[in-house]
This record gives C-alpha cells, structure tokens and sequence, in this order.
C-alpha cells in the first residue's frame, strides 16, 4: 500500500451493494465469497514520504472478511 490510514474513518456510506458490486466475482475470486459492499469515507492519511493529508477513500467490505482494496479518490482542503 503506498499510504496509510491515521487515525479513524468518519463519515462512512455505502455506495453500493450485492449485485450493484462490478467487481463482485473478481472479489469473490481472490476473498472468497461474501456479502460484499463498496463504500467512501473520510480520513487522514499518511503517504510514505511523511506527508499527511484528509483524502476520500474508497474501499470494499464483506461481513467475516474486513476492508480491502483501499484507493484514494480525491485529497481534501
């Protein structure tokens, strides 16, 4: 992973879920089978040159599995 997550996420949403998930069978393929959901959320994050800033980020979420696939979608003011 090319940045960390400091601290807690705030402001969770589900974005989609179930077959609203394109990427449901290539997660199926690599976690195994899931309820599995997409969801954004506010936090800070620390890239690896010591930089911290408040991005969005976007990841995927099965119940029994946890939080995968972290990406940054855009760095907040």
């Amino acid at each position: 992973m090319r940045f960390q997550i400091v601290g807690q996420i705030r402001d969770a949403e589900t974005i989609a879920k179930g077959l609203g998930i394109r990427e449901r069978k290539r997660l199926w393929k690599i976690y195994g089978r899931g309820s599995w959901r997409k969801l954004k959320g506010i936090a800070h994050i620390k890239f690896r040159d010591g930089m911290l800033v408040k991005a969005e980020i976007h990841w995927y979420e099965a119940h029994g599995i946890g939080k995968k696939e972290f990406k940054i979608k855009r760095i907040l003011a």
